[in-house]
């Protein structure tokens, strides 16, 4: 009894200081929570800040960064949407709202995001890798190879953007056209990525490309980051060939056994998402 007493005691205490936080203060502790990998406790935090300043922007977007934790990708774009809706002259605020649409599965939404973000940052344009891929989900081929076309202007030694423009041009004009045009790389020293490039050009197979990402004994970081590419791109390259088994048992491999905290991982899961749906 004398210790349900206490433990009663001390939540009271707790809510009470939170209760007497000031916005700015309970944000300050929502941090110190996240960085203790307290979501939960953070989440709360946060919410009562934005509860007592429903238009305070510092508090809405470390809201949103805590839902992208939480891979609740719908709370993500209402926090940004709300953001916007006290400013839409921020850059970044449409650029993370696109990026969480297109891990919402709304790929149409979020191209008008970057849209949107490109207009008020137009140097960001002939880079935006993400524009590219939105598009070609949207099934905007043409836009999607013109997008990875400017891109190899800002950077010729990246191999997925080669083999993006690639897909897209695959699903206009047929593989092997697309191999004859695909864009010259420099120096990609990722692995795999040198095995994806000759994978997607006809002069290697899928095994080739795994066996690469293991090879040399990585260590256990190194490899599952390794292997997440290689399965993602192989099972990209067996939907391409129209191969839905194959394609999906790589794609499910990339996503479940290999989670990177990259953007390339919420491709993999939507382009496995859309395929199941098919």
């Amino acid at each position: 009894m004398k210790r349900s007493l206490l433990v009663g005691f001390v939540l009271a205490f707790h809510c009470e200081f939170v209760a007497a936080q000031t916005p700015a203060e309970l944000v300050k502790s929502a941090r110190e929570a996240l960085a203790k990998d307290d979501s939960a406790g953070a989440l709360k935090l946060v919410s009562k800040a934005i509860a007592d300043d429903p238009k305070n922007l510092v508090a809405l977007s470390l809201r949103a960064t805590i839902y992208e934790r939480l891979d609740k990708y719908a709370d993500v774009v209402a926090d940004y949407s709300r953001i916007l809706a006290v400013d839409k002259t921020l850059a970044s605020a449409w650029q993370d709202r696109g990026s969480a649409n297109f891990k919402a599965g709304k790929i149409g939404e979020s191209i008008a995001d970057f849209d949107q973000y490109i207009a008020l940052n137009p140097g960001a344009k002939i880079s935006h890798w993400q524009r590219g891929i939105s598009y070609y989900y949207a099934g905007k081929f043409d836009e999607g190879t013109k997008q990875f076309e400017g891109y190899q202007d800002f950077d010729s030694n990246d191999v997925e953007n080669a083999v993006w423009r690639f897909m897209c041009m695959t699903r206009k004009v047929g593989m092997e056209k697309s191999r004859k045009a695909m864009l010259k790389i420099g120096d990609d020293r990722r692995v795999p990525m040198r095995q994806v490039y000759d994978l997607y050009k006809g002069d290697l197979k899928p095994a080739d490309v795994l066996a690469a990402a293991k090879a040399g004994n990585p260590d256990p970081v190194r490899l599952s980051r390794q292997l997440f590419y290689a399965h993602l791109y192989v099972g990209i390259y067996y939907d391409l060939l129209g191969d839905t088994k194959q394609a999906l048992d790589h794609l499910n491999k990339a996503t479940n056994d290999h989670r990177i905290g990259h953007y390339m991982w919420d491709v993999a899961r939507v382009h496995r998402d859309l395929l199941v749906k098919k």
